[in-house]
């Protein structure tokens, strides 16, 4: 279970969305859908991932947002012994949409499809 107990904390300040950002990215990546949303690899890698906070909103019982994720990933192929080419990583980006209830911290992180990407 996630909880965001210090963007709470930190809500309706000039730095939450530091806040934010530096919670998401202490997360386990396999706590974020960065595998379901690749474009040019085929398989997510966790082991560096950014945060930009793109808005925030709130109604009476959650906070909203939306951040970007800059991640990295590679091309498996058959490692083969002589299989000449590099592993390269590869830029991915996606936008997740995430709600902290106001009550109990609790936080679900969804992945935004491209047309929900620019509706909040």
């Amino acid at each position: 279970m996630i909880r965001f107990i210090k963007s709470l904390n930190a809500w309706g300040t000039s730095g939450f969305r530091e806040v934010l950002k530096q919670e998401i990215e202490l997360l386990n990546p396999d706590q974020l859908p960065l595998q379901q949303w690749l474009s040019a690899g085929n398989y997510a890698l966790g082991d560096k991932f950014s945060v930009m906070v793109l808005d925030t909103t709130e109604d009476e019982n959650f906070i909203h947002a939306r951040a970007g994720i800059f991640y990295n990933s590679i091309i498996g192929g058959c490692a083969c012994a002589d299989d000449p080419t590099p592993v390269s990583e590869l830029n991915e980006y996606c936008v997740v949409r995430l709600d902290i209830d106001k009550k109990t911290t609790e936080t679900t992180i969804a992945l935004l499809t491209d047309e929900a990407k620019t509706e909040f």
